[in-house]
């Protein structure tokens, strides 16, 4: 564990901080000296050559299993990666190539597929429509003009978890990159995050426990809530979290309320808070699994698919931070997927902190591999980069599995490029290499459940205290 006795604060000196944490949306600075200048031209010119690169659609780059990417042969992957991800690479993230692996449905979700998918709709307003459970969209048309949102609600009713999720003990650092006068990347963190849990759970699309397929006493009207808390670590967050409810009004806003314990007060966000960075660190609440928010809420455009590399069978655990970018970033396996859609989203909440999403969906599984951010001058801003373990066992060194293979976020980092800053997360944290972490679709009687009420209020109270 990281130490914290230069970070703790005490009473009203704690809460404004805390308060301002909250409020602030990171800022989009002039450039930081010539490494800061630097880093930013190049996420610029990276970026623009990119996307041409997607929308002319080149012959894909040829890489090997056996490889490993790094800065003196990236050009190989600049076809294969985003724009994010390749600046990640040219400052010392390596991609160790693997043979591809094709990833198959889990049983309860292809039939829920095969039983409700027909049925399923977009409505006038972006909606969806007629969804029970299982992939709305198992074949999505190119040319349809609702492409993109299709490919979106796939990826929001995914087979991740159908009933629940529950994530113990996920912890992430936070700090700045900086290159030192021999040219080496070193990473400073500045502080050290645990939460006890991450829990999400789900009122409608339900497969694996009852009530299903949905909850016939739903009160609130919720599609989902889920819930992160409390903090343990640092000090002076310890007991702070949060809880979100959405809704089954697609078009209705969610509700969000973080808990304050050191300000004894249960503050609410608006949607596009949900786009700000909280507490120093890099990654927003929207950028969550790849994308957290309502699919309403953006214009999506396809702008392709086409093979790209991706980190979907990960081997350790705890993840190993790379050397050469001084730790900021995880140093995975990597392999060449058959087919991944390019999707770009724009918002259309007022304030929010992103001109647009570019987010890319492995057509096979439809997770979201990485996403790039554009800031409000349409620059490339922020990398969020997911490694995905797929395998029923989520920690290889625990005795904890699932009867089928299933798919597990263990790791993501997040780099804003322009303040040359990141954040690094592991689940289960790095300092817990014995537990298993992942508890998905277990129901309500098993030792790592949790009941309804843990996803209100009073709960998130309680347990900051």
């Amino acid at each position: 564990m990281a130490s914290h006795k230069n970070a703790r604060l005490d009473g009203q000196v704690c809460a404004e901080r805390a308060s301002r944490m909250v409020a602030s949306r990171p800022r989009v600075p002039e450039a930081r000296g010539r490494v800061g200048a630097t880093a930013c031209r190049v996420a610029r010119i990276v970026a623009s050559v990119a996307i041409a690169a997607v929308l002319s659609a080149p012959a894909a780059a040829q890489v090997t299993p056996g490889q490993v990417i790094d800065r003196s042969n990236a050009d190989l992957v600049e076809d294969l990666v985003s724009p994010g991800v390749l600046w990640a690479v040219r400052n010392g993230m390596d991609l160790r190539i693997v043979p591809y692996r094709r990833i198959g449905l889990p049983a309860a979700y292809e039939k829920a597929t095969e039983k409700y998918s027909a049925q399923c709709s977009i409505g006038k307003r972006g909606e969806l429509l007629n969804w029970v459970a299982g992939r709305p969209f198992p074949v999505v048309d190119p040319n349809d003009p609702e492409a993109a949102r299709k490919i979106m609600y796939n990826f929001e009713r995914t087979h991740y978890f159908n009933d629940d999720l529950n994530m113990h003990l996920v912890d992430a650092d936070t700090g700045g990159l900086y290159v030192d006068a021999k040219g080496r990347r070193h990473y400073q963190v500045e502080r050290h995050f645990v939460a006890d849990w991450l829990r999400v759970l789900q009122f409608i699309g339900r497969i694996y426990h009852d009530p299903r397929p949905a909850f016939e006493d739903n009160p609130d009207e919720t599609f989902r809530k889920s819930g992160l808390y409390p903090l343990i670590e640092p000090f002076d967050l310890k007991g702070v979290g949060g809880i979100s409810y959405r809704y089954l009004d697609l078009l209705k806003q969610d509700d969000t309320w973080l808990y304050l314990p050191s300000l004894r007060r249960v503050r609410r966000m608006s949607s596009a808070q949900r786009s700000d960075a909280l507490f120093g660190q890099d990654i927003d609440v929207d950028s969550y699994g790849g994308y957290a928010g309502q699919i309403p809420w953006f214009d999506w455009k396809l702008l392709g698919e086409k093979p790209m590399l991706a980190s979907l069978h990960g081997e350790r655990l705890p993840p190993e931070p790379c050397e050469k970018d001084g730790g900021m970033t995880f140093c995975e396996v990597w392999e060449k997927r058959p087919s991944v859609y390019v999707i770009e989203g724009r918002p259309k909440v007022p304030n929010y902190a992103y001109s647009k999403r570019m987010i890319y969906v492995d057509k096979e599984t439809y997770f979201v591999v990485y996403s790039d951010l554009y800031d409000q001058n349409g620059e490339l801003w922020k990398v969020v980069m997911q490694s995905i373990r797929t395998s029923k066992r989520p920690n290889p060194n625990v005795a904890y599995e699932y009867d089928e293979e299933r798919m597990f976020i263990y790791a993501f980092t997040v780099i804003d490029m322009q303040l040359m800053h990141g954040t690094r997360a592991a689940i289960p944290g790095m300092a817990f290499p014995d537990e298993a972490g992942w508890y998905i679709d277990i129901g309500f009687d098993q030792p790592q459940s949790a009941d309804v009420d843990w996803f209100g209020v009073s709960g998130l109270i309680r347990a900051g205290r």
